[in-house]
């Protein structure tokens, strides 16, 4: 066995912790006039897999729901064979939804994917399972990165699918293998979409005791070689090294490392379910300021257009100027002078074309007509909860926090999960 004694226990006692509901979360939409569904607001964390073809992504998820060489796993091979993006969830028993279903079901977070068309939705597939750990934590599989495939044949626009699962993921695995190190324009782009993500990105070097340990050490040294010009921060992401499957590692390989690295990464996982609450309510006010900016900038262009606008003039053309120039009419500029509004929260200029394209700006009141006596003003009540509201929230929840272990957590609640011991 891989696992034993103290490792099986560790192991145990992480996934069996209890789970921490707050009621209502969020997710971190890249557009500010993206609209928030009851199901994404109350929905579980979600755990992201990315990566090449064939480097173990679908292997892993298998391993870490015990679903190895049961009729319920998710298919694997050498061969590029996860086509599909995968949700694997809870459920009172098993059973397969088809994306389409999916789609149509407003409960679910999934709805706002139908606007990726049919052909997509009939590469979405969902799996639910009776699954302790599916009780805190929602994973899902992604097709494999192909280098030598362009998005269009694939028949859906593969990277705006995979920036909604971006956005809306509290953990992100990136899967490699010791062959598949090599960085393409497909894996380029994944980690173009992941900026600003670093927080929430693993790097994991999977199926390592292929490698003697020397080999393993050039191997890992190239992996940072390859992705130091994909992630440009000061504080490297972290790196999992280990063999992520059921049987044992290879002999005259570094197995106490791989073993450490192996609940080192349980650990990671846990603390993203339990810093739940904390994490969605940090996103909530992060969503709220990425409105209030949209809100104030949209309001601005209102009020430039109509300063513009005089009777002769042509609204297509003087809106096209200020749209085309916002610079040259201090559009952005003038936000800045606004409390609390920081240039780097500033959206892309370029965005408001694509918006205003879709929503004419005859549609839009200025926000002092959004005020009443009674009901006050909505911009008001944005800034109060960012400001004092949120914070106060979170306050009040760190305060509540007990040092050590918890009653349930020290002896176990409920319903234990099933020791998942490794095979020979």
């Amino acid at each position: 066995m891989k696992l034993c004694g103290l490792h099986q226990r560790k192991k145990q006692q992480i996934l069996q912790r209890p789970y921490r509901s707050c009621g209502r979360s969020t997710t971190r939409p890249s557009s500010p006039w993206n609209r928030l569904i009851d199901g994404e607001i109350t929905s579980k964390p979600m755990v992201l897999f990315l990566g090449p073809w064939s480097v173990g992504k679908s292997s892993m998820i298998n391993y870490l729901l015990g679903l190895s060489d049961s009729p319920y796993q998710l298919y694997t091979g050498a061969e590029p064979t996860t086509s599909e993006f995968t949700v694997i969830t809870h459920g009172e028993k098993i059973r397969s939804i088809e994306g389409i279903v999916m789609a149509a079901d407003s409960s679910r977070s999934f709805s706002p994917l139908e606007k990726f068309g049919q052909n997509f939705l009939e590469k979405l597939i969902g799996i639910e399972m009776p699954h302790k750990l599916l009780e805190r934590v929602t994973f899902v599989d992604t097709p494999g990165i192909i280098e030598n495939r362009k998005q269009q044949e694939r028949g859906y626009p593969f990277n705006d699918v995979c920036q909604w699962f971006i956005d809306r993921a509290d953990l992100i695995f990136v899967v490699f293998d010791p062959t598949k190190l090599d960085v393409g324009l497909e894996l380029e782009m994944l980690f173009r979409q992941l900026k600003g993500r670093e927080s929430q990105i693993r790097i994991i070097l999977n199926k390592a005791d292929n490698l003697a340990t020397q080999d393993l050490m050039r191997v890992y040294g190239a992996l940072f070689w390859s992705l130091a010009p994909l992630i440009n921060v000061t504080e490297p992401p972290r790196v999992y090294v280990s063999s992520f499957w059921p049987y044992d590692y290879a002999p005259d390989t570094s197995r106490e490392l791989f073993k450490r690295e192996e609940i080192s990464l349980l650990e990671d996982l846990n603390q993203v379910i339990e810093n739940r609450m904390e994490n969605k309510i940090a996103f909530i006010r992060q969503h709220a300021i990425r409105v209030r900016i949209h809100a104030l900038l949209v309001d601005r262009y209102v009020q430039t257009f109509k300063e513009k606008m005089s009777f002769f003039s042509d609204p297509e053309l003087v809106f096209q100027e200020i749209v085309d120039d916002p610079d040259k009419f201090y559009i952005f500029k003038s936000i800045l002078a606004k409390t609390n509004v920081s240039k780097f929260d500033l959206p892309n200029r370029d965005a408001y074309r694509d918006f205003f394209g879709i929503n004419p700006i005859t549609n839009f009141k200025p926000l002092s007509a959004q005020c009443s006596y009674i009901g006050g003003c909505l911009l008001e009540k944005i800034e109060k909860a960012i400001t004092n509201e949120l914070p106060a929230l979170l306050s009040s929840i760190n305060s509540g926090k007990q040092p050590g272990l918890s009653s349930c957590e020290a002896t176990g609640c409920g319903e234990k999960p099933k020791n998942r011991y490794r095979k020979n």
